[in-house]
C-alpha cells in the first residue's frame, strides 16, 4: 500500500498519539491537529489524502470542521472519517450529512485505523 498523508484531528492527546503511532507503523505520513481551528490552519499546508476527525471538540466540533473543509473545492473530495466515543445512528447520519465517508468508534484499533486508510485513502 502506498504511503498516505493523514491528518488526525482530536482534542485528546492520547488519541492523537495512538493514531500517530498506528499510522506511522503502517508507513503513513501523519499530521496532528488538536481542534477544528488548528486543523483548518493546517489542512491547506498538509494537503492530506485522508482526515480523521473527532466529533466532540471545544470551539469547533467535528461536524463543523468537516463541513468547512468539504466546502473548500480543493478538499471537497478528501475523505474524512469521523471519530467518536459514541456509536450512535444519529451521529453517523449527521456525519454523512456534512460529508464524512465513515465513522470509527473510539477506542479504535490499529487494524481499524489502517483499514480505513486503505479503504478511503486510495482516491488520490
Amino acid at each position: 500500500m502506498a504511503q498516505k498523508r493523514v491528518l488526525v484531528i482530536d482534542d485528546s492527546n492520547t488519541i492523537r498519539r495512538s493514531a500517530e503511532i498506528f499510522l506511522k507503523q503502517g508507513g503513513h505520513e501523519v499530521m496532528l491537529a488538536e481542534d477544528g481551528f488548528d486543523a483548518l490552519a493546517k489542512v491547506n499546508d498538509a494537503q492530506p489524502d485522508l482526515i480523521f476527525c473527532d466529533i466532540l471538540m471545544p470551539r469547533l466540533d467535528g461536524y463543523q470542521t468537516c463541513a468547512i473543509i468539504k466546502r473548500n473545492e480543493k478538499f471537497s473530495s478528501t475523505p474524512i472519517v469521523m471519530l467518536s466515543s459514541k456509536d450512535g445512528v444519529f451521529d453517523k447520519a449527521r456525519g454523512r450529512m456534512v460529508g464524512s465517508q465513515d465513522y470509527l468508534t473510539k477506542p479504535f484499533t490499529k487494524d481499524q485505523l489502517l483499514q480505513a486508510v486503505e479503504q478511503f485513502g486510495s482516491s488520490s
